[in-house]
């Protein structure tokens, strides 16, 4: 039987040559932890390599994902469906191991990491997930969920600053089956991190209130599992063990417990020096058949799949509705009634033609929506009395109540966001956390990643323009909206009203990936659409009101602007110009409409066009063509009230009509001239 260095140094050495062969990738920190992972995988994770979605297993998050030909490593040695062909196809086109983990691309990978500290943030969203749903579906003597939450994280990943914002919270919210393992092997890129990062890292965790366990062997295997054991006795807090270690354990002299293992292959010379010094004579890429039977967990892991399976059986026949509306969220089904409840909140805003801001109306749909999905999980930074994003009688997320539907989350946009892909990807809850739409600047790379993912992720952002008045050009989002418009699997709805709210929010809901929901704090006014326009506002742009006869001018809005466009095309109508208005609350919608519907809205041989909405006026020039006009905001807003701050930048309907006079104009000699 090979013993437990010998385990890891299979790890080491399957990194080493991969790295090699691409000769571009990480292999110092999987080289130092190899022997922590041996140890978590081989004596205490709980999953099934033949079955990576199985729902009660463990997680298992590499935050720190540069090192990924650990995690690589670990998921071929224990059996899933990783090659040893993939494993020499690291980091190469369309593989299977790509040069940071990605979900979807590797079985047994939970999570996309990379990004330092994100992997960290996700972990506590999947562990605040596996509480809320324990305490809401286990019984006694039925514990379907019921695993840990395990995850790495190096240097970089403490330095980032979202993991104060998330470790802060994971502590007060006693996450106890959250277990973080720090590769303290005081190595960055730039060298030595005692230079710029002198953190006494276990008193800042006992700070959090998190179990502390410091000053770990990482390289004494009894030490590690001693401490693993530890850590997971500890149910009322989260649990850090810090581990030191040498980053390229193996290494010469000259080179281990140096930056110049940590991101670059170590060269075919020190590569035969570690061989020699981890007295691993084989070959590149080969593992001995003994090593291989050491690490399958193939076995073991069917069989405690198996005992879970009969577990729930027996639970599914004690509470069977139970177990059907848990079965229910974890395939991520909608409830049957979902469709015509919706359509009725929808009729029902706009009978009532109220003037309402939209995160009013974002609330009111909060408060219906919610009724019918218990799995809606939301929350604010701090801001739920601006936001809106509670709704009646919800309980709030505590370590003392998990099953709560309501995270208060504190001044953390950074780590709410991550935090909600972490949710979204355990599954069983929908997920969505709010603040100001100018702040999403500080959740920018977890609102990517929710992209990159396709997390059913929802982003709540209200005050949603130079409307929000007197906060002035910190607080008055320009660029935003734009820019998030920007990133790909990423939707953005922008609603004028509360009907166009109502279906906002059930696009995201039914979105599979993430959704930005971008919503006024003033109120605006109710636009009338017969049953035809209202269910065309799902596709993202429709024809809010029309003219008789063929336009002379098309006006394209979006939210708060919407109502400006209206105004402006009764006075043009008044005057002789023939107008049509488009309301767009989903750019990205609207453009996966088929042709034939994107031309009925916006015919190619109306090239009298204006594009108008209270931001970077960019993006729509593609909506507007070379002759239309964008009426946008290309400079900082302003502090005081709202109407002045829209005079002040130009958006009001005196300059659109004046625009759209001369616009009318203009293309009447451009076809005249064409004639």
């Amino acid at each position: 039987m090979p013993g437990r260095r010998e385990l890891a140094n299979a790890i080491r050495a399957l990194s080493m040559d991969a790295v090699q062969k691409a000769n571009s990738g990480h292999p110092g920190m999987p080289m130092g932890m190899a022997d922590i992972a041996e140890v978590l995988w081989n004596d205490f994770l709980q999953h099934n390599p033949k079955d990576p979605h199985w729902l009660n297993r463990d997680r298992f998050i590499l935050s720190n994902g540069h090192g990924c030909m650990l995690h690589y490593a670990l998921l071929h040695l224990a059996g899933y469906d990783l090659t040893m062909d993939d494993i020499k196809n690291f980091r190469q086109l369309h593989s299977k191991t790509p040069g940071h983990p990605e979900f979807g691309d590797t079985p047994g990978v939970e999570t996309t990491t990379g990004p330092l500290g994100q992997g960290l943030a996700n972990a506590v969203g999947m562990a605040m997930t596996e509480a809320h749903l324990a305490k809401q579906f286990n019984r006694d003597n039925f514990p379907i969920i019921d695993h840990f939450t395990y995850v790495f994280v190096g240097d970089g990943c403490l330095m980032e600053g979202i993991s104060h914002e998330v470790c802060s919270l994971a502590g007060t919210l006693g996450l106890g089956k959250l277990i973080a393992i720090y590769d303290d092997n005081n190595i960055s890129i730039d060298g030595e991190v005692t230079g710029w990062f002198t953190d006494n890292t276990p008193q800042r965790f006992e700070a959090y209130g998190w179990h502390v366990i410091p000053n770990i062997d990482g390289h004494n295997a009894d030490a590690v599992k001693h401490a693993l054991a530890e850590a997971r006795s500890v149910t009322d807090k989260p649990s850090i063990i810090c581990c030191k270690t040498t980053i390229g354990f193996g290494c010469s002299p000259a080179m281990a417990g140096t930056e110049d293992t940590h991101g670059s292959p170590l060269g075919a010379e020190e590569i035969a020096l570690v061989r020699k010094n981890l007295n691993w004579p084989h070959a590149p890429f080969v593992v001995p058949a003994d090593i291989y039977a050491a690490w399958d967990a193939t076995a073991k892991g069917a069989a405690i799949e198996s005992r879970w399976q009969q577990l729930f059986t027996a639970y599914t026949k004690q509470y069977p509705e139970l177990a059907q509306e848990f079965n229910r969220r974890m395939k991520r089904h909608l409830p049957e009634r979902w469709a015509e409840l919706t359509d009725k909140l929808i009729h029902e805003f706009q009978a009532k033609k109220e003037t309402i801001a939209t995160r009013k109306a974002s609330h009111l749909t909060l408060n219906h929506y919610a009724q019918i999905l218990p799995e809606l999980v939301g929350g604010s930074a701090d801001l739920t009395g601006s936001n809106l994003t509670d709704w009646k009688n919800v309980q709030t997320y505590s370590k003392e109540t998990p099953e709560g539907q309501y995270i208060h989350y504190g001044v953390r946009e950074f780590g709410m966001s991550a935090i909600l892909n972490g949710m979204a990807l355990y599954g069983g809850v929908i997920p969505f956390g709010g603040t100001f739409l100018t702040f999403s600047d500080y959740a920018r790379n977890a609102v990517r990643l929710a992209a990159l993912m396709r997390q059913r992720a929802i982003f709540v952002y209200t005050h949603d323009s130079i409307g929000l008045g007197e906060d002035g050009p910190t607080h008055q989002p320009i660029e935003h909206a734009p820019s998030l418009r920007m990133i790909p699997n990423l939707s953005l709805w922008r609603p004028c009203d509360a009907a166009e709210t109502a279906v906002a929010w059930r696009a995201a809901i039914e979105y599979h990936g993430p959704t930005c929901l971008l919503f006024s704090r003033q109120n605006l006014p109710h636009q009338e659409r017969d049953a035809a326009t209202l269910a065309n506002i799902a596709r993202g742009g429709y024809v809010l009101s029309d003219c008789v006869g063929k336009p002379n001018l098309i006006l394209i809005a979006t939210g708060s602007e919407v109502s400006l466009a209206t105004a402006a095309a009764e006075q043009l109508a008044a005057s002789g110009i023939r107008v049509r208005v488009v309301s767009m609350p989903s750019t990205d919608v609207f453009l996966s409409q088929d042709i034939a519907y994107q031309a009925a809205v916006l015919p190619k041989d109306i090239t009298a066009r204006i594009a108008i909405e209270a931001a970077v006026s960019d993006g729509w020039y593609k909506f507007v063509g070379c002759h239309g006009k964008v009426i946008g905001i290309d400079r900082f807003g302003a502090s005081a009230p709202a109407k002045d701050v829209f005079k002040d930048c130009g958006l009001t309907v005196e300059r659109i009509v004046a625009v759209a006079e001369d616009l009318a104009k203009q293309s009447n000699i451009l076809k005249a001239e064409m004639i």
